[in-house]
């Protein structure tokens, strides 16, 4: 059995739709390959465990689990992180109605420092410190998005996010979590998403950064659902 890197989607039903309770599938890419040490398969699932732990908000046994794909240069993702995203926290995700959970989808045939940004953050996921960079990256997307070697800026926002500098610059030379990221990315194509930001709630798929004002009707349906569901067992 290999390492375990890639998150995977469940599979379409449908057009559009993922199978209900879509979640991330650990999935071999090489299950014919002898099987490897047990303590380095351990090591390649802690560190995806514990990469999907530091990117997630709210309760994890929250009635609804949301599933953000998105792109750090995509301007429309910007868009939700500053205008949607706040209120789905406070009405959704903080009350312990919604799990949020950030997926990789950079395009880097649209966004050429996307890719770059993915790995930091995934860097700085593995210090505990993915949200605080998630923000500094969509606040000053501008700032970064058509510099020739956004690095020097990265650095800046690890600074800024109390992060360990040789910590990170190992995390990224070496590429600890390149794969990841571009394998997770590959996932979300083969599920049939193609733009960002793409969100999976529950069973379906909700394209687009769309107001709160859509949002509402969809989670508090779902909610009412799952909530009255467990209550007649």
């Amino acid at each position: 059995m290999t390492q375990r890197r890639a998150l995977l989607f469940a599979s379409l039903v449908g057009l559009g739709l993922l199978a209900a309770g879509a979640a991330l599938t650990v999935l071999d890419s090489k299950a014919d390959e002898p099987e490897r040490a047990s303590t380095s398969e351990e090591r390649a699932q802690e560190l995806q465990d514990d990469l999907l732990a530091a990117r997630s908000k709210g309760d994890r046994d929250a009635p609804i689990t949301i599933f953000e794909a998105s792109d750090f240069q995509c301007p429309f993702c910007r868009v939700f992180w500053e205008e949607t995203l706040p209120l789905l926290e406070s009405e959704y995700i903080s009350t312990g109605k919604a799990r949020f959970i950030f997926l990789n989808l950079p395009l880097p045939q649209l966004h050429g420092n996307a890719l770059a940004a993915h790995e930091f953050a995934m860097c700085a996921a593995l210090q505990d410190r993915f949200w605080p960079v998630h923000d500094l990256l969509y606040k000053h997307q501008a700032a970064w998005s058509d510099v020739p070697d956004p690095s020097r800026l990265f650095f800046a926002f690890a600074d800024s996010a109390a992060m360990d500098r040789s910590v990170l610059q190992e995390c990224v030379v070496t590429g600890t979590v390149r794969e990841l990221v571009q394998q997770e990315a590959e996932a979300s194509f083969r599920s049939g998403i193609r733009s960002t930001p793409s969100f999976v709630i529950e069973s379906g798929l909700l394209p687009g950064a769309q107001p709160i004002e859509v949002w509402r009707p969809i989670l508090d349906s779902i909610f009412t659902a799952k909530t009255a569901s467990d209550s007649s067992r």
